[in-house]
């Protein structure tokens, strides 16, 4: 398997969260792609579970940790958590990740009998909930609009869909884009500033919505770029 190259070379991923449905299938993607994963969990044990078979499915350099010391051992590292427990988690890691890029992909959705929405936050969105909390890392926003299913699912070669990367920081964007590149059928694009994080988590609710009436796994492009 061809190692990671470029701006990826050398780098190692955690994603926090990495046992469930968005970050298994992140750290799938990541590791086929040649890029170290280290994926953690509340739980050390189901990380290292996880780790093991994702790096016999994939060939790829995966191991698991618990969240804290996943985030000590990531270079980047990606929030792949449920909303609810999205802020205990990332002020439990907020040492760990002093100096780094913190990716943060979460979703406050709420869900009724008319279907999933949008959920007011404090702080204006995920995103700027984990820069508020992490004032030493450098927190962008990508990857919410990413099937779960289609990113887990082996028999799927290339992820067809545009990340829209959110941030304050020109390099720290443009490597977080690489990483959607990375991904085959992926491509990283420059969303804005992180204050604009609000509407793309958002948009996630109207995607849950496509994929119940057309019984599909939609993602978004951008044309013109």
């Amino acid at each position: 398997m061809a190692i990671a190259e470029g701006p990826l070379a050398g780098l190692t991923v955690a994603v926090l969260g990495g046992t469930g449905p968005q970050g298994r299938g992140l750290v799938r993607r990541w590791a086929g792609a040649g890029v170290p994963v280290v994926v953690g969990s509340r739980s050390a044990e189901r990380a290292t579970e996880t780790a093991a078979d994702l790096a016999e499915a994939t060939g790829g350099d995966v191991r698991g940790l618990a969240n804290a010391d996943a985030a000590a051992a990531g270079d980047v590292v990606v929030v792949a958590v449920p909303w609810d427990g999205h802020a205990d988690l990332v002020r439990a890691v907020a040492a760990q990740v002093a100096g780094k890029v913190v990716v943060d992909c979460v979703n406050p959705l709420g869900f009724d009998k008319q279907g999933a929405f949008a959920l007011e936050v404090e702080e204006g969105s995920a995103a700027q909930q984990a820069a508020a909390l992490l004032p030493d890392s450098t927190v962008l926003a990508a990857f919410h609009h990413v099937s779960a299913v289609l990113l887990d699912d082996p028999s799927v070669t290339s992820v067809d869909t545009d990340v829209l990367v959110l941030g304050e920081d020109r390099d720290a964007t443009d490597l977080v884009r690489a990483l959607a590149d990375a991904i085959p059928g992926m491509r990283g694009v420059y969303g804005g500033r992180l204050r604009n994080a609000h509407q793309v988590e958002a948009l996630t609710a109207n995607l849950i919505s496509v994929n119940r009436r057309y019984k599909a796994h939609a993602g978004i492009r951008v044309t013109g770029v």
